[in-house]
């Protein structure tokens, strides 16, 4: 609920503070008074689109500060939550400053906010209806919303199914999009996998055949020296010499009183390194020892591996796991046949389950329509629209998460004239009444919203005038209505009454909103029967519409 609305520096409001109540809260004012500009007010704190010059002139900027009492649960606690905007016990505040030029500042709560943060927020905390309201009722695009909502329909199943009929329809697209093109590749891969099982490439493999064929292509040049070397040390060479010199000193060494010991340990143990690199130089001999077929082997297939790896652009080492991931595509494709299969009758029964589910929702939706156009045309006989037709139209639609509909609310103003939408066929009065009765029709309970009325009653008067206010008093209940009023029997039905003056000055034209008490507001209701000149007439017949 709307608790204050605090306006500076806007148009020609200089300083204006209001405090609303719940019930119905009625503006009246003479045409040209300002009645605009608090709606042009409230709209622009709520975010919405609205003039473009608003700071009044001569002064730096303008700002609105609207306060709002919530309810717990309210929609809006949502919004804060996903903003991480804290509430503040049920109390919401929203500020918005408009520069000279041109920049706009919004805060809730204290915390500075994108215009969007304050659409959502209004979204919840606001209706607007009137002959322009293209945000509300009017737009056809929220028709399906409002009758669902009169239905009471719980659109959460189709929801669901539709949720699960995207994914199984996305998987299926998916799949048959991988076998495709795994049976484009087919021929390919078979070959690929034909040739690695002739290959059968080890990981590391090529480093140690390139080893290998250096080694032998060098062997010749290194086995005649290498074979010297062994002869030398396995001949009359140094190991001879060694033992001949270990014979001697052993003969020698008694009598040299152990200056000798040191020197036949480092020989013995010369003998043993010689004896170690004897054996390395004959293994090396073995090693060298091959024969011509033996390294034409060897380059052969390392000539091969290399081969096969620049044909599928990887390198030799990693040929086996590239081996393994053609196996795997091949593997998938003679695979995909029954993957498709299944798939495909996940997708068959999604559909199934949607098309039942949207099925059901269309029947709800067909029932309530009836039983809208029924309550529809209750409300309008009162309105002195006994004779017009207010029809929903549903069609078949582009299927959604909330269905196959299409809803649009139709009127025509005469029996057998044609129906068309709301906003071309209905004349300004009686579209206000078409609005209103909708309105009424499709309110239940108390939403949480301030709904705000402009000049809904225009172009009625007496009787219907009164049909019309007793329609917007019992749309307020407990909750609370703001209505923009020329109609005195309107004006005469609401809880709390507000006159919009326009006070010329010197230098500048300001507008005020003055509250009215018992007796302002019988002269007011009074001015608005009588015009300006009033008389007791005037105000007794005032007293009487006030009194009911």
């Amino acid at each position: 609920m709307l608790r204050t609305l605090d306006i500076r520096d806007m148009l020609i409001i200089d300083r204006l503070e209001l405090e609303f109540q719940p019930g119905l809260n009625v503006l009246t004012g003479e045409t040209g008074a300002g009645k605009s500009i608090l709606l042009d007010a409230l709209g622009f704190v709520l975010g919405w689109r609205g003039r473009a010059e608003l700071v009044r002139s001569g002064a730096e900027q303008g700002e609105v500060t609207a306060v709002f009492d919530l309810a717990p649960g309210h929609g809006c606690e949502a919004v804060l939550a996903e903003a991480g905007i804290g509430a503040e016990d049920g109390e919401l505040i929203l500020r918005r400053v408009n520069a000279r030029d041109g920049r706009k500042t919004a805060w809730v709560n204290g915390t500075r906010v994108s215009g969007e943060v304050l659409r959502q927020l209004s979204d919840r905390l606001v209706e607007l209806h009137g002959q322009h309201d293209d945000r509300g009722l009017l737009n056809p695009r929220g028709h399906r919303a409002l009758l669902d909502a009169f239905a009471g329909a719980d659109t959460g199943a189709v929801r669901g199914v539709w949720t699960a009929r995207r994914k199984a329809q996305a998987a299926l697209a998916e799949a048959r999009e991988a076998a495709e093109t795994l049976r484009s590749e087919e021929e390919f891969l078979r070959h690929a996998v034909a040739e690695f099982d002739d290959l059968s490439p080890e990981e590391g493999e090529e480093e140690l055949l390139d080893r290998q064929r250096r080694t032998m292509q060098s062997a010749e040049r290194i086995r005649a020296d290498i074979a010297k070397a062994h002869g030398a040390l396995t001949g009359q060479g140094a190991e001879g010499l060694m033992t001949d010199a270990i014979r001697w000193l052993d003969g020698a060494a008694e009598a040299a009183e152990g200056r000798l010991d040191a020197p036949l340990e480092a020989l013995g143990r010369a003998m043993d390194a010689l004896g170690e690199a004897e054996q390395g130089v004959a293994d090396c001999l073995d090693a060298l020892d091959f024969d011509g077929l033996a390294l034409e082997r060897v380059e052969e297939r390392l000539f091969a591996i290399r081969a096969l790896a620049r044909k599928h652009g990887v390198l030799p080492d990693q040929l086996p796991a590239f081996d393994g991931e053609l196996r795997h595509r091949l593997e998938a494709l003679d695979a995909s046949d029954g993957d498709l299969k299944r798939l495909e009758a996940e997708a068959a029964a999604a559909e199934t389950a949607y098309a039942t589910a949207a099925a059901a929702l269309s029947e709800e939706r067909t029932v309530a329509a009836r039983q809208l156009e029924v309550a529809m045309g209750a409300e309008l006989a009162p309105l002195k629209m006994e004779r017009a037709e207010f029809r929903v139209q549903i069609e078949d639609g582009e299927p959604g998460p909330e269905g196959w509909d299409a809803v649009t609310f139709l009127v025509a103003t005469n029996p057998g004239a044609p129906a068309g939408a709301l906003n071309r066929i209905a004349s300004g009065g009686e579209l206000s009444r078409f609005l209103l009765a909708l309105k009424v029709c499709l309110t239940r309970e108390a939403q949480g919203l301030t709904m705000i009325f402009d000049e809904i009653d225009r172009g009625v008067g007496g009787a219907t005038a009164a049909a019309v206010g007793r329609r917007l008093a019992r749309l307020a209940g407990d909750g609370q209505v703001l209505v923009v009023t020329h109609s005195p029997q309107v004006a005469a039905l609401g809880g709390h009454h507000w006159r919009v003056e326009k006070r010329q000055g010197a230098d500048e034209t300001i507008s005020t909103v003055v509250p009215l008490d018992a007796e302002a507001r019988v002269d007011e209701i009074a001015r608005m029967l009588s015009g300006d000149t009033l008389t007791d007439a005037a105000r007794q017949a005032a007293r009487a519409l006030i009194d009911g």
